[in-house]
């Protein structure tokens, strides 16, 4: 038997919670995941995993032997690394898992520049909302927007996500553009969910100067996080005024040819959830995550370097720990 095979594959099926993860990640057969992981379980006359309902599960024993062997697989790999890493160059899977908004403003439009200059580097990337246990299995680095609760890994700030207040020129035509932010509570105001709690964000704050404004706002859509662009597109229609990431007015063709049109340019929020980037403390020993972390770095800074105003580090907002369903009923 293979054993440091043995051990790559139980590794990999534990973290990926099935034998057909662990194929995919080592580019085998599944039989061959199971047959060399069955062989591994008869050596040590001990079962490490069982058949559960969401897949495959550790039993207790399996618990213990992966936190053993595990930093020795890890420690072997970068010694590989390091040992060969003056003579090739840097290759490998790097699995990122992204919130859909980040990949698709920010990190897909720049990825052909990472890609052409590490051709050997392969990215999988996942789908991510929140660092919970399910979605962090197997995955080296993640990118969120919000605050998330993550104790146990790595958490560094990218950046920051701001909102421009804006709806198309028919709408404010019809309705008047506002000069004041308390002007909102007349219009009709298009909201989202939280991703990260599902709050209607409806409590709209801006800050000028000493000024302070909180818009309670009311419309006749609402919608969930991952069906901002629907919101976008209901703007474009002339339904009503929404707030929209500042990456759009860069990104999206439709501010270029005045299809929404900015309103409130001299307000900033006073509330921006960061951009975070989360890792476990082990993998940034590895050249291939290591590397990618300081690409991601260096795109979000160039990103912050392009705001219209600097976004200020606030704290985690009131309405996050509230658990009330919309932001407004915080207390």
């Amino acid at each position: 038997m293979d054993k440091l095979r043995a051990l790559e594959y139980f590794i990999a099926a534990a973290e990926g919670a099935s034998f057909s993860a662990a194929a995919r990640h080592h580019n085998v057969s599944v039989a061959a995941v199971a047959k060399l992981i069955g062989a591994l379980e008869s050596e040590l006359k001990v079962k490490l995993l069982e058949r559960g309902t969401q897949g495959i599960v550790l039993t207790a024993a399996g618990t213990a032997y992966l936190e053993s062997c595990r930093p020795l697989v890890q420690g072997l790999a970068e010694a590989d690394e390091v040992a060969s890493g003056a003579t090739s160059r840097v290759r490998g899977t790097v699995v990122v898992g992204v919130q859909p908004v980040i990949a698709q403003e920010c990190l897909t439009p720049a990825l052909p520049r990472f890609l052409a200059a590490h051709p050997e580097v392969q990215l999988d990337l996942r789908y991510f909302m929140r660092p919970t246990e399910e979605q962090v299995r197997g995955v080296d680095v993640m990118l969120v927007i919000g605050w998330p609760q993550a104790d146990d890994l790595v958490q560094r700030r990218l950046g920051a996500v701001s909102y421009v207040v804006c709806a198309a020129p028919s709408y404010w035509a019809a309705h008047g553009m506002p000069r004041h932010p308390s002007e909102l509570a007349h219009n009709n105001c298009l909201c989202v969910r939280s991703s990260q709690t599902g709050a209607v964000m409806d409590l709209w704050r801006f800050q000028k100067g000493d000024e302070d404004v909180s818009v309670t706002a009311r419309g006749t859509v609402v919608a969930d996080n991952i069906h901002r662009d629907a919101v976008r597109d209901l703007l474009v229609a002339g339904i009503g005024v929404g707030r929209i990431l500042e990456w759009d007015t860069h990104h999206d063709t439709r501010f270029a040819a005045g299809a929404l049109v900015p309103a409130l340019r001299d307000w900033t929020s006073p509330e921006v959830p960061p951009v975070t980037l989360l890792h476990s403390p082990s993998v940034r020993r590895i050249a291939r995550v290591r590397l990618f972390i300081e690409w991601v770095t260096q795109l979000f800074a160039d990103i912050e370097h392009q705001r219209h105003a600097p976004a200020p580090a606030t704290g985690v907002p009131r309405w996050l720990k509230s658990q009330r369903q919309r932001t407004s009923a915080a207390p």
